[in-house]
């Protein structure tokens, strides 16, 4: 480790911010001393804000129709070869069902974009809130105008996580086709913030085009959005993609990045992923120990689990899956961490 990147990270962890040229003389300059020290920072910051508590939440997801055609994505539009479902309200409640028992106090509704209308899913979200009134629900399902947006807060919705993919336009044209807008995405980010919503952002880390200057930029516009919530996790190809044959992102990097967000907002809620479990053994553990919080189990019906294919081989068994969560607690014990079962809202 560098003399200039302990002095960065100790600033950082002071102060929260850096400058760009800074983020990316971290980024550059990492190697494992560095990112021991910064993972070492970074789990000081969360211990004084959320002690060893692990957050959980249950993800239901609800369809792996939608309407884009990211070039990444094994659930894009063009894909004949994934066999779609769309789950019923009925089924959706059902799996609520089943996680209150389990001991979920917040379920997320994650699902492909432009399938479900905005009066569909605020009359899914009033019945959930009305059913159990101690539980936060998060959605997770793309671009609405902000009317759309305000029926879901007012039927109740809590949270909101809308992955940016990355917050460079050039970059997002290189991943997106002409139709979809970056600039649309961050309207919806934004218009979100304003409505009251508990507000997540993210970025896939490793994905083709990307560069370190890219991510120094990330690192700066999520500590000038401040939200609530980040979702990042490595870059998977997905064998029915235009990028079929790209490489992934690395757990390290990920980890290495966790890391830094956490100290550029110590009280933020930041999940270790499933893809970060995916591509690495432990990675789920891993995150958790460079400064994620939060777990999500899967939910959703049994039978539906491997047709959300966002990216190969993605964990939907074993402790990925919310009927293991007692062999996960156990798991995430055993590093020093509890799962605790509340809503799991940000400390102010």
């Amino acid at each position: 480790m560098t003399r200039r990147a302990k002095k960065l990270i100790d600033f950082l962890a002071d102060n929260h911010y850096l400058s760009e040229e800074d983020y990316l003389y971290l980024i550059k300059n990492r190697d494992e001393e560095t990112a021991v020290y910064l993972r070492e920072k970074a789990e000081k910051a969360r211990k004084e804000i959320y002690s060893n508590k692990v957050f959980i939440r249950g993800l239901i997801e609800i369809s792996n129709f939608c309407k884009n055609d990211c070039y990444y994505c094994g659930i894009r539009k063009s894909n004949k070869l994934c066999e779609r479902y769309k789950l019923s309200e009925e089924e959706i409640l059902s799996c609520c069902e089943k996680g209150y028992r389990t001991g979920f106090r917040t379920f997320v509704l994650q699902g492909g974009e432009g399938i479900f209308s905005a009066d569909d899913i605020s009359e899914i979200v009033r019945k959930i809130k009305k059913q159990y009134p101690d539980c936060a629900v998060t959605l997770s399902l793309g671009e609405y105008e902000k009317s759309d947006f305000l029926k879901m807060k007012e039927a109740g919705a809590d949270r909101y996580l809308l992955r940016h993919e990355t917050i460079n336009e050039e970059h997002y044209a290189r991943l997106h086709p002409e139709n979809m807008s970056h600039s649309n995405r961050l309207r919806c980010l934004k218009d979100l913030k304003d409505l009251g919503f508990q507000v997540g952002c993210g970025f896939l880390v490793g994905s083709p085009f990307q560069t370190p200057e890219i991510i120094a930029s990330e690192f700066k516009f999520i500590e000038e959005f401040s939200p609530h919530m980040c979702g990042i996790g490595p870059f998977i190809p997905q064998k029915d993609t235009p990028f079929k044959n790209e490489a992934s992102g690395t757990a390290e990097e990920t980890t290495f990045y966790l890391s830094i967000i956490r100290l550029i907002k110590p009280n933020i809620l930041l999940p270790a992923t499933t893809a970060l479990g995916t591509i690495k053994e432990g990675g789920r553990e891993s995150g958790i120990l460079s400064g994620a919080n939060v777990l999500m189990p899967n939910l959703s019906p049994e039978k539906e689990r491997k047709k959300y294919s966002l990216y190969d081989n993605k964990l939907s068994s074993g402790v990925e899956s919310a009927e293991e969560i007692e062999e996960l607690k156990k798991q995430i014990a055993k590093i020093g961490y509890d799962i605790v079962c509340d809503r799991g809202d940000i400390k102010e």
